[in-house]
């Protein structure tokens, strides 16, 4: 379906079954984000919200809220799509079968942007404050902007062709900005309008910033797209949309066309203030830190523009369905770009980034392939130094030269990479290095560790498959439970501060290590407060949140009967995690009690959401 607007978009996802419309009046402080989220995690429609305080305009979200909605949204380009990243890949393939790739090769043209007039795109002028103030959780610093496209040029080659169009995140009220004069932009200097910020810093002078908001939904799709650095976000927004991403210049500022609302301003060298906090992706609140500020221009609105944003949190959430639609569309990329390297999978239940799983090879070294792991950790160094994937702290790697490994299954993944790890040997620290922004779990921002976890060759143990019956009898454990074969959760009883927590955590490996016959098979050890597994199934969501997102591998990694061998660090008994709740981490997401009393009347009986309640 090749839509023009975002409006024709919710017309035919609303004549098949797939949104919603709320006609009463909601509130846009915390109130529309519960909605969603309640009818985001019993997988429904998306939702278009008509009367909301304090604006005249609609909003709508949760329009990729389901994998099956976001490929009915993209049925006419979806195939086309996935060709052309193959043919990215292997470009032969269009040699000897040039016929088959005929309607590939005409979708490719729609990815060209098409220049108009702005005189007759429908915008009028209007503020900051007309707009949809819409706060997501409680202690956020004020109103976000959270499906933006935010566009930039390349000071050194200007245009569309060489522009940037990404999906930071806006703040629009709140802290010391002041209303309708400046937003606040958070994005990392490494990201794409940060590389055309430091070229305008260093000419110093201003970078002129566009961010658009609705418009067809291959535009926020193109934003989020990790396209190869040079390729225009614009022209994947045309060939997925099936139509060309139309736009124009307006006083110096591009302008999408097609977009519902546009913001433009400037950013100025050194001009910052701080930004936040802001309830984030990875479950936690990202704490107020200063990033640039822009300096509004003009912004501009449809008359019947429609307010796009999602709300993020502990995964799943929409931004869930965003990551399984890039990977369906741009899996196949991974194998050309690192070699040797058969899959990457940014493990959604752990906040996407703190945790990868990848499954490599070991081609050149097959005499080593029964004992050790070789050329799987220079590809480890080539994975954690791509992109976004560098931002992980924890990387499991295996070789799957003997068997077929599919690193998407988690379960059976990380059984693999248990059942044959030698903790001496395979465990590979980077210390004092960078981590995401948005993860508290190292001592600054931005500062932390990694560790890669590597294993190959032949199963080296038998993973117990219950929990060691020594547990109830130490007095150091109020609880244990089993998480998966061979990993294990516990909870100390003479826990006192993060401080301390080396003296104790060695006091219990000593214990581990005079009962280790009674821990056989267990290779993981994960020291949790404040947390219930939840008891029903596998509880391996809740170990992968809790496990992989409050820890620092460099300080909160330790192990039963330590070994240090020329400067690296291994155990001979099972790995120990501490993975409780540090002083310096941020608050976990929580939905205010009073807001979810009041979002009730949405879902009683005969009302408009009742199916989803």
């Amino acid at each position: 379906m090749k839509y023009k607007t975002l409006a024709e978009c919710l017309l035919d996802l609303e004549k098949n079954g797939h949104l919603v419309r709320i006609k009463d009046e909601v509130d846009p402080d915390l109130e529309m984000a519960a909605i969603h989220l309640k009818v985001f995690a019993k997988g429904g429609p998306a939702i278009l919200f008509e009367n909301i305080k304090g604006t005249k305009f609609r909003a709508v979200s949760n329009l990729f809220g389901t994998m099956e909605r976001s490929k009915f949204i993209f049925r006419g380009t979806f195939a086309k799509m996935k060709e052309l990243v193959q043919l990215r890949n292997n470009p032969m393939r269009a040699l000897k079968r040039p016929l088959h790739y005929v309607n590939t090769g005409l979708a490719a043209l729609k990815a060209l942007p098409k220049r108009d007039s702005f005189i007759s795109s429908g915008f009028r002028e209007i503020k900051i404050s007309d707009l949809p103030l819409i706060k997501h959780w409680p202690m956020d610093g004020g109103a976000f902007v959270t499906m933006p496209q935010v566009y930039s040029e390349d000071h050194d080659k200007p245009g569309v062709m060489s522009s940037n169009l990404g999906m930071y995140r806006i703040q629009l009220t709140g802290n010391d900005y002041i209303l309708n004069k400046e937003v606040g932009l958070h994005y990392q200097l490494h990201r794409g309008i940060g590389v055309h910020q430091s070229k305008t810093n260093a000419q110093n002078i201003p970078l002129k910033v566009s961010v658009f908001i609705g418009g067809p939904p291959s535009h926020p799709l193109a934003a989020v797209m990790p396209l190869p650095e040079g390729i225009s976000e614009l022209t994947f927004a045309g060939a997925m949309g099936g139509r060309r991403f139309r736009y124009a210049y307006e006083e110096g500022y591009c302008i999408s066309l097609d977009a519902d609302f546009v913001i433009t301003g400037e950013v100025y060298p050194n001009d910052i203030k701080p930004e936040g906090p802001f309830g984030d992706h990875l479950g936690y609140y990202s704490l107020k830190h200063s990033f640039p500020v822009m300096k509004v221009h003009k912004v501009y609105a449809k008359d019947d523009g429609i307010w796009s944003f999602t709300v993020v949190g502990r995964p799943p959430q929409e931004d869930t369905a965003f990551g399984a639609l890039i990977h369906e569309i741009s899996g196949s990329a991974i194998p050309h770009e690192i070699p040797g390297v058969k899959e990457v999978h940014a493990v959604d239940a752990a906040g996407v980034h703190p945790l990868l799983l990848a499954v490599g090879s070991e081609r050149y070294t097959p005499y080593l392939q029964s004992s050790r792991p070789a050329e799987i950790l220079t590809q480890a160094n080539r994975i954690l130094g791509t992109g976004q994937l560098s931002l992980a702290k924890y990387l499991f790697i295996a070789s799957s030269d003997k068997i077929a490994l599919n690193c998407h299954d988690e379960y059976n993944f990380l059984k693999y990479i248990f059942e044959r790890v030698d903790l001496t040997r395979d465990l590979h620290f980077y210390t004092k290095t960078t981590i995401d922004t948005l993860d508290y779990s190292g001592s600054e921002i931005n500062e932390g560790s990694k560790i890669v976890i590597a294993a190959c060759g032949d199963k080296k143990r038998q993973l117990a498959g219950e929990l060691p019956k020594a547990i109830s009898k130490c007095s150091l454990v109020s609880k244990g439970v089993l998480i998966m074969e061979g990993v294990i959760a516990c909870e100390l009883n003479n826990f006192t501060t993060y401080q301390t927590a080396t003296i104790e955590i060695k006091q219990f490996a000593d214990w581990v290590k005079e009962n280790v016959e009674d821990f056989k098979g267990i290779i993981q050890i994960v020291i949790y407060n404040d947390f219930n597994f939840n008891e029903s199934g596998l509880k391996l969501k809740d170990y992968l949140w809790v496990t992989y997102t409050r820890s620092n591998p460099s300080h909160d990694i330790y192990g039963v009967d330590e070994v240090y061998e020329n400067k690296h660090w291994g155990c001979k008994g099972p790995m120990i995690i501490d993975a409780r709740k540090k002083p310096h981490h941020a608050p976990e997401l929580k939905i205010d009690s009073e807001i979810e009393k009041s979002i009730q009347r949405f879902f009683k009986k005969n009302q408009v959401l009742e199916k989803w309640a």
